[in-house]
């Protein structure tokens, strides 16, 4: 028999074992950091299949590596496994399907590896949907965790199955200004009003807005704006997004928004605090030839591939793609009209039709992980136009 028939049927005889476990992250939701019974329950999968398992990663203490090395040569593919949920929605992005999917492509293609060669990794990569010390991925690449890898590999839950798209640079920024409280009425002119503040920030924004690219964006929330109508409010805090087509280009629409802050705060006599509470992710270099062979096997295995524009979002995982031949495909596990962050996603992550897609994705990427090690021409093709790409990104 040969490989790729004995990679799908592992993973037909493993696909119930697998489902339950994503329907039990899919129960037990965790935030970013927090993901203690997801981290390992995969983990323990891991260790039953061999893997050497390093865990606490980069400051992440629901982070592992795990690790099956054949000792001989051949290229390291490393699988993306993530398993965070969104606050007060629970897994309404999925990860209970790209974390399971990942470990289950990872172990199918390790029961290979000794006879083909290579070595198989798979990172569990924490807080990918953010917060304070999010984006677990890029704090990999700083610390040189992904230059582990040859090839990364991971594919997502969506409402259609197609390849990596372009995404957004992203700062995820606090801005909180301290002001000095007084009663509204009695002794106002002796407060520095922080809402004041606040608000000649967000009207700088809004005129910034008419300033920037069409593909650039700044939002955001007012978190404190205040407790009491009749007290002047010594103290606001606000959470803001900026994103951008590139890490360069965003840094600088980054500085005009900080910018604003220092100014909202002169012009009112406040003191401020700006700055990032998590990572800074990055635009996703794609690599075409890598998203072309996701397609053949999404293909081969019943897959209907779109290619239709899908917009913009952002992802940690675009940090990666700057160290090494990356994809972020999607795969569909409902309706063509289904959103992520939704009440009705997360029913789908958990759904007939998920379970049916977390199979056919570890599939296709355990296929992945199979050609890219034993054709090693097409290897070299991939790793050169990354190289390419990434020399004449602009």
């Amino acid at each position: 028999m040969n490989e790729k028939q004995s990679i799908l049927d592992y993973i037909e005889s493993e696909k119930h074992k697998y489902i339950d476990i994503s329907h039990l992250i899919h129960q037990r939701p965790e935030l970013g950091n927090e993901e203690i019974f997801a981290s390992r329950t995969l983990i323990d999968q891991l260790i039953e299949q061999d893997f050497k398992v390093e865990t606490d990663i980069a400051g992440h203490g629901t982070g592992f590596i795990a690790r099956y090395d054949s000792e001989l040569p051949g290229p390291t593919i490393g699988y993306l496994a993530e398993y965070d949920a969104l606050p007060g929605l629970g897994h309404a992005c999925g990860h209970n399907i790209i974390g399971t999917a990942s470990v289950l492509a990872g172990i199918a293609l390790k029961q290979h590896i000794d006879q083909i060669g290579g070595e198989v990794i798979v990172l569990g990569c924490p807080a990918e949907e953010g917060g304070e010390n999010g984006s677990a991925k890029a704090s990999y690449v700083k610390e040189g965790v992904i230059d582990d890898l040859d090839i990364a590999l991971m594919v997502h839950p969506g409402n259609e199955t197609y390849p990596t798209i372009n995404t957004l640079a992203v700062d995820v920024l606090d801005i909180k200004f301290y002001g000095k409280s007084a009663h509204a009425s009695e002794n106002a002119d002796e407060a520095k009003n922080a809402l004041d503040a606040m608000i000649s920030y967000f009207n700088g924004v809004a005129q910034l807005r008419q300033h920037i690219k069409r593909t650039e964006r700044v939002h955001g929330v007012i978190l404190d704006g205040g407790q009491a109508a009749n007290i002047i409010p010594d103290y606001t805090h606000a959470r803001f997004y900026t994103r951008a087509t590139s890490r360069k280009a965003l840094d600088i629409l980054t500085t005009k928004v900080s910018q604003i802050a220092k100014g909202a705060a002169i012009q009112t006599g406040c003191d401020y605090e700006f700055g990032p509470i998590q990572n800074g992710v990055n635009e996703f270099i794609k690599t075409p030839k890598l998203d072309e062979l996701f397609e053949k096997f999404a293909t081969d295995l019943g897959e209907n591939v779109s290619h239709d524009d899908f917009g913009y979002g952002s992802t940690d995982t675009g940090n990666v793609s700057h160290v090494v031949p990356t994809i972020h495909p999607h795969i569909k596990i409902g309706s063509r009209n289904l959103v992520g962050h939704t009440h009705r996603f997360r029913e789908a992550a958990a759904s007939h039709q998920g379970d049916q897609a977390l199979i056919r994705g570890s599939k296709i990427l355990a296929l992945m992980g199979l050609e890219l090690i034993i054709n090693k021409p097409l290897f070299d093709e991939i790793v050169d136009q990354y190289k390419y790409t990434k020399e004449h990104k602009k």
